[in-house]
Protein backbone atom coordinates (compact mmCIF):
# COMPACT_ATOMS: atom_id res chain seq x y z
CA UNK A 1 0.00 0.00 0.00
CA UNK A 2 1.35 3.42 -1.04
CA UNK A 3 0.64 6.10 1.57
CA UNK A 4 1.39 9.10 -0.71
CA UNK A 5 -1.14 7.83 -3.28
CA UNK A 6 -3.83 7.48 -0.62
CA UNK A 7 -3.19 11.02 0.63
CA UNK A 8 -3.19 12.48 -2.91
CA UNK A 9 -6.47 10.71 -3.69
CA UNK A 10 -8.17 12.10 -0.58
CA UNK A 11 -6.86 15.61 -1.26
CA UNK A 12 -8.43 15.50 -4.73
CA UNK A 13 -11.72 14.11 -3.39
CA UNK A 14 -11.99 16.84 -0.75
CA UNK A 15 -10.71 19.64 -2.97
CA UNK A 16 -7.81 20.37 -0.60
CA UNK A 17 -4.27 21.45 -1.32
CA UNK A 18 -0.94 20.44 0.15
CA UNK A 19 -0.75 23.63 2.18
CA UNK A 20 -4.07 22.74 3.88
CA UNK A 21 -2.61 19.39 4.92
CA UNK A 22 0.61 21.06 6.11
CA UNK A 23 -1.34 23.47 8.30
CA UNK A 24 -3.39 20.64 9.81
CA UNK A 25 -0.29 18.55 10.53
CA UNK A 26 1.68 21.58 11.79
CA UNK A 27 4.58 20.94 9.41
CA UNK A 28 6.03 22.77 6.41
CA UNK A 29 4.44 22.57 2.98
CA UNK A 30 7.86 21.47 1.68
CA UNK A 31 7.77 18.40 3.94
CA UNK A 32 4.30 17.41 2.69
CA UNK A 33 5.47 17.90 -0.90
CA UNK A 34 8.50 15.62 -0.40
CA UNK A 35 6.37 13.05 1.42
CA UNK A 36 3.82 12.91 -1.43
CA UNK A 37 6.62 12.74 -4.02
CA UNK A 38 8.10 9.74 -2.14
CA UNK A 39 11.33 11.69 -1.58
CA UNK A 40 10.84 11.10 2.14
CA UNK A 41 9.73 7.80 3.63
CA UNK A 42 6.57 7.79 5.77
CA UNK A 43 7.65 8.22 9.42
CA UNK A 44 7.18 5.38 11.90
CA UNK A 45 3.60 5.52 13.27
CA UNK A 46 4.64 4.85 16.86
CA UNK A 47 7.03 7.81 16.94
CA UNK A 48 4.88 10.61 15.59
CA UNK A 49 1.50 12.30 15.86
CA UNK A 50 1.42 13.39 12.22
CA UNK A 51 -0.89 10.62 11.00
CA UNK A 52 -3.59 11.47 13.51
CA UNK A 53 -3.52 15.13 12.46
CA UNK A 54 -3.50 14.33 8.73
CA UNK A 55 -6.19 11.67 9.14
CA UNK A 56 -8.58 14.20 10.68
CA UNK A 57 -7.90 16.65 7.85
CA UNK A 58 -8.47 13.94 5.22
CA UNK A 59 -11.54 12.59 7.07
CA UNK A 60 -10.15 9.08 7.26
CA UNK A 61 -11.02 6.54 9.97
CA UNK A 62 -8.92 6.90 13.09
CA UNK A 63 -5.68 4.94 12.80
CA UNK A 64 -6.10 4.21 9.07
CA UNK A 65 -3.11 6.24 7.88
CA UNK A 66 -0.92 4.80 10.65
CA UNK A 67 -1.88 1.28 9.62
CA UNK A 68 -1.11 1.94 5.95
CA UNK A 69 2.22 3.57 6.84
CA UNK A 70 3.18 0.58 8.96
CA UNK A 71 2.48 -1.80 6.06
CA UNK A 72 4.52 0.31 3.64
CA UNK A 73 7.44 0.61 6.06
CA UNK A 74 7.52 -3.17 6.57
CA UNK A 75 7.72 -3.68 2.81
CA UNK A 76 10.52 -1.11 2.50
CA UNK A 77 12.45 -2.72 5.36
CA UNK A 78 12.36 -6.11 3.61
CA UNK A 79 14.00 -4.50 0.57
CA UNK A 80 16.72 -2.89 2.69
CA UNK A 81 17.43 -5.97 4.82
CA UNK A 82 20.19 -7.20 2.50
CA UNK A 83 21.94 -3.83 2.23
CA UNK A 84 25.20 -3.27 4.13
CA UNK A 85 25.07 -0.50 6.78
CA UNK A 86 26.66 2.76 5.68
CA UNK A 87 29.37 4.46 7.75
CA UNK A 88 28.57 7.63 9.65
CA UNK A 89 28.89 10.83 7.64
CA UNK A 90 32.23 12.56 8.18
CA UNK A 91 30.44 15.80 9.08
CA UNK A 92 28.45 13.98 11.77
CA UNK A 93 31.62 12.55 13.29
CA UNK A 94 33.11 16.05 13.56
CA UNK A 95 29.96 17.37 15.23
CA UNK A 96 29.99 14.46 17.71
CA UNK A 97 33.66 14.98 18.55
CA UNK A 98 33.09 18.71 19.01
CA UNK A 99 30.79 17.89 21.92
CA UNK A 100 33.29 15.48 23.49
CA UNK A 101 34.96 16.43 26.79
CA UNK A 102 37.98 18.55 25.69
CA UNK A 103 40.47 16.49 27.67
CA UNK A 104 39.36 13.28 25.93
CA UNK A 105 38.75 14.52 22.38
CA UNK A 106 42.21 13.68 20.96
CA UNK A 107 42.18 10.17 22.43
CA UNK A 108 38.62 9.45 21.27
CA UNK A 109 39.30 10.90 17.81
CA UNK A 110 42.25 8.54 17.36
CA UNK A 111 40.03 5.56 18.25
CA UNK A 112 37.22 6.70 15.94
CA UNK A 113 39.54 7.21 12.96
CA UNK A 114 40.98 3.69 13.14
CA UNK A 115 37.76 2.33 11.59
CA UNK A 116 35.19 3.93 9.25
CA UNK A 117 32.42 3.29 11.78
CA UNK A 118 33.82 1.12 14.54
CA UNK A 119 32.13 -0.38 17.57
CA UNK A 120 33.05 2.47 19.94
CA UNK A 121 31.84 5.16 17.57
CA UNK A 122 28.56 3.29 17.08
CA UNK A 123 28.20 2.94 20.85
CA UNK A 124 28.62 6.67 21.52
CA UNK A 125 26.42 7.67 18.58
CA UNK A 126 23.68 5.24 19.62
CA UNK A 127 23.64 6.51 23.21
CA UNK A 128 23.45 10.13 22.08
CA UNK A 129 20.56 9.24 19.78
CA UNK A 130 18.75 7.22 22.46
CA UNK A 131 18.89 10.10 24.96
CA UNK A 132 17.86 12.74 22.43
CA UNK A 133 14.99 10.62 21.07
CA UNK A 134 13.65 10.02 24.56
CA UNK A 135 13.53 13.75 25.23
CA UNK A 136 12.05 14.53 21.82
CA UNK A 137 9.28 11.95 22.12
CA UNK A 138 8.33 13.17 25.60
CA UNK A 139 8.16 16.79 24.46
CA UNK A 140 6.81 16.42 20.91
CA UNK A 141 3.32 17.58 21.91
CA UNK A 142 4.67 20.58 23.86
CA UNK A 143 4.39 23.62 21.61
CA UNK A 144 6.42 25.76 24.03
CA UNK A 145 9.28 23.27 24.03
CA UNK A 146 9.32 23.01 20.24
CA UNK A 147 9.32 26.79 19.89
CA UNK A 148 12.23 27.06 22.32
CA UNK A 149 14.28 24.48 20.39
CA UNK A 150 13.36 26.20 17.14
CA UNK A 151 14.55 29.55 18.48
CA UNK A 152 17.86 28.06 19.64
CA UNK A 153 18.36 26.39 16.25
CA UNK A 154 17.25 29.41 14.22
CA UNK A 155 14.25 27.61 12.70
CA UNK A 156 10.50 28.16 12.55
CA UNK A 157 8.09 26.14 14.69
CA UNK A 158 6.84 24.18 11.66
CA UNK A 159 10.40 23.49 10.46
CA UNK A 160 11.38 22.20 13.89
CA UNK A 161 8.36 19.89 14.05
CA UNK A 162 9.46 18.39 10.72
CA UNK A 163 13.04 18.00 11.94
CA UNK A 164 11.95 16.30 15.16
CA UNK A 165 9.57 13.97 13.30
CA UNK A 166 12.35 12.99 10.90
CA UNK A 167 14.85 12.65 13.74
CA UNK A 168 12.57 10.24 15.64
CA UNK A 169 12.50 8.10 12.52
CA UNK A 170 16.25 7.94 11.92
CA UNK A 171 18.78 5.42 13.22
CA UNK A 172 22.48 5.25 13.94
CA UNK A 173 23.30 4.42 10.31
CA UNK A 174 21.17 7.15 8.72
CA UNK A 175 21.50 10.13 11.04
CA UNK A 176 22.36 13.24 9.02
CA UNK A 177 24.42 16.35 9.62
CA UNK A 178 21.14 18.31 9.54
CA UNK A 179 19.86 16.22 12.46
CA UNK A 180 22.93 17.18 14.47
CA UNK A 181 23.02 20.87 13.57
CA UNK A 182 19.32 21.57 13.93
CA UNK A 183 18.32 19.41 16.89
CA UNK A 184 21.12 17.53 18.63
CA UNK A 185 23.48 20.49 18.76
CA UNK A 186 21.21 22.70 20.91
CA UNK A 187 20.07 19.71 23.02
CA UNK A 188 23.42 18.10 23.92
CA UNK A 189 25.90 20.20 25.87
CA UNK A 190 28.70 17.63 26.08
CA UNK A 191 29.55 13.95 26.50
CA UNK A 192 32.37 12.03 28.11
CA UNK A 193 33.64 8.47 27.66
CA UNK A 194 35.60 6.21 29.98
CA UNK A 195 37.65 4.18 27.50
CA UNK A 196 38.44 1.52 30.11
CA UNK A 197 34.88 0.76 31.28
CA UNK A 198 33.06 2.16 28.21
CA UNK A 199 30.86 4.22 30.50
CA UNK A 200 29.22 7.18 28.76
CA UNK A 201 28.11 10.42 30.47
CA UNK A 202 25.88 12.86 28.56
CA UNK A 203 25.09 16.41 29.68
CA UNK A 204 21.92 17.96 28.21
CA UNK A 205 20.87 21.59 27.90
CA UNK A 206 19.14 22.46 31.17
CA UNK A 207 16.63 24.64 29.31
CA UNK A 208 15.48 21.71 27.18
CA UNK A 209 15.63 18.69 29.50
CA UNK A 210 14.48 18.12 33.06
CA UNK A 211 17.10 15.44 33.73
CA UNK A 212 20.16 17.11 32.28
CA UNK A 213 22.71 14.42 33.23
CA UNK A 214 22.60 10.86 31.87
CA UNK A 215 25.05 8.06 32.65
CA UNK A 216 25.37 4.66 30.98
CA UNK A 217 27.66 2.00 32.40
CA UNK A 218 28.40 -1.62 31.65
CA UNK A 219 28.21 -3.75 34.78
CA UNK A 220 29.11 -7.41 35.00
CA UNK A 221 26.23 -9.45 36.41
CA UNK A 222 25.92 -13.09 37.21
CA UNK A 223 23.25 -14.86 35.16
CA UNK A 224 20.07 -15.58 37.04
CA UNK A 225 19.98 -19.16 38.22
CA UNK A 226 16.89 -21.24 37.49
CA UNK A 227 14.95 -22.04 40.62
CA UNK A 228 12.29 -24.47 41.70
CA UNK A 229 8.91 -23.30 42.91
CA UNK A 230 8.56 -23.65 46.67
CA UNK A 231 6.23 -26.54 47.67
CA UNK A 232 4.35 -24.13 49.93
CA UNK A 233 3.74 -21.79 46.99
CA UNK A 234 2.49 -24.65 44.84
CA UNK A 235 0.00 -25.59 47.55
CA UNK A 236 -1.01 -21.94 47.91
CA UNK A 237 -1.70 -21.62 44.17
CA UNK A 238 -3.73 -24.86 44.13
CA UNK A 239 -5.97 -23.71 47.00
CA UNK A 240 -8.71 -21.39 45.60
CA UNK A 241 -9.61 -20.20 49.09
CA UNK A 242 -6.14 -18.65 49.39
CA UNK A 243 -5.10 -17.62 45.87
CA UNK A 244 -8.20 -17.24 43.69
CA UNK A 245 -7.88 -13.44 43.47
CA UNK A 246 -4.07 -13.27 43.13
CA UNK A 247 -2.98 -11.23 40.11
CA UNK A 248 -0.22 -12.36 37.76
CA UNK A 249 2.28 -9.74 38.93
CA UNK A 250 1.57 -10.66 42.55
CA UNK A 251 2.26 -14.32 41.86
CA UNK A 252 5.53 -13.38 40.13
CA UNK A 253 6.51 -11.42 43.24
CA UNK A 254 5.81 -14.43 45.47
CA UNK A 255 7.83 -16.69 43.16
CA UNK A 256 10.90 -14.50 43.58
CA UNK A 257 11.00 -14.78 47.37
CA UNK A 258 14.01 -16.80 48.51
CA UNK A 259 14.57 -18.90 51.64
CA UNK A 260 17.77 -20.53 52.85
CA UNK A 261 16.64 -23.25 55.25
CA UNK A 262 13.06 -22.97 56.50
CA UNK A 263 10.29 -23.74 54.02
CA UNK A 264 7.22 -21.45 54.02
CA UNK A 265 3.68 -22.78 54.23
CA UNK A 266 0.68 -21.86 52.02
CA UNK A 267 -0.57 -19.69 54.90
CA UNK A 268 2.69 -17.71 54.79
CA UNK A 269 2.15 -16.87 51.11
CA UNK A 270 -1.43 -15.81 51.83
CA UNK A 271 -0.24 -13.41 54.53
CA UNK A 272 2.58 -12.14 52.33
CA UNK A 273 0.02 -11.39 49.63
CA UNK A 274 -2.07 -9.35 52.08
CA UNK A 275 1.05 -7.47 53.23
CA UNK A 276 1.88 -6.66 49.62
CA UNK A 277 -1.58 -5.18 49.08
CA UNK A 278 -1.64 -3.11 52.28
CA UNK A 279 -0.82 0.55 51.36
CA UNK A 280 0.36 1.19 54.94
CA UNK A 281 3.38 -1.01 54.26
CA UNK A 282 4.81 1.27 51.54
CA UNK A 283 5.93 4.89 51.46
CA UNK A 284 4.06 7.23 49.10
CA UNK A 285 6.57 9.16 46.90
CA UNK A 286 6.62 12.91 47.59
CA UNK A 287 5.45 15.16 44.76
CA UNK A 288 8.32 16.62 42.73
CA UNK A 289 8.55 20.44 42.68
CA UNK A 290 9.82 20.46 39.07
CA UNK A 291 7.56 20.90 36.07
CA UNK A 292 5.65 17.77 35.06
CA UNK A 293 6.93 15.55 32.29
CA UNK A 294 4.82 13.78 29.67
CA UNK A 295 6.29 10.43 30.65
CA UNK A 296 4.93 8.43 33.54
CA UNK A 297 6.95 6.13 35.74
CA UNK A 298 5.45 3.31 37.74
CA UNK A 299 7.04 2.76 41.12
CA UNK A 300 7.92 -0.82 41.93
CA UNK A 301 7.59 -2.27 45.38
CA UNK A 302 10.95 -3.12 46.89
CA UNK A 303 11.70 -6.84 47.25
CA UNK A 304 11.81 -7.58 50.95
CA UNK A 305 14.55 -9.46 52.71
CA UNK A 306 13.82 -13.02 53.78
CA UNK A 307 10.65 -12.74 55.91
CA UNK A 308 10.16 -14.46 59.21
CA UNK A 309 8.30 -17.78 58.95
CA UNK A 310 4.58 -17.82 59.52
CA UNK A 311 3.36 -19.46 62.72
CA UNK A 312 2.16 -23.04 62.44
CA UNK A 313 -1.65 -23.06 62.01
CA UNK A 314 -1.79 -26.00 64.43
CA UNK A 315 -0.72 -23.85 67.41
CA UNK A 316 -4.18 -22.24 67.55
CA UNK A 317 -3.32 -18.88 65.95
CA UNK A 318 -5.64 -17.49 63.30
Amino acid sequence: MNVPLVIKHRLRELGLEQKDLAIAAEVTESYISQLLASKKAPPAPGRTDIYEKMGKCLRLPSGELSRLADVQRREDLKKKAAESPRPLFKDCRELILRKCEPGKEAEVREIFEKEPFGALERLVTQKLLDVAKRVAKEELESENWLRLVARLAGRSYEQMRVLVLEFLDTDVFNVSAENWISFLDPLIESWDLNVETFGVEIVLNRRLALDHLKRFEFVERKPEQPFDVEPGLEEFLKDPSLSSDAAGEEIEFLKRLRFKERRPTPLYYYRELQNLRDPLHFHIPAASPSRPSNSRKVAQSPQPAEPAPAPDPSDGSS
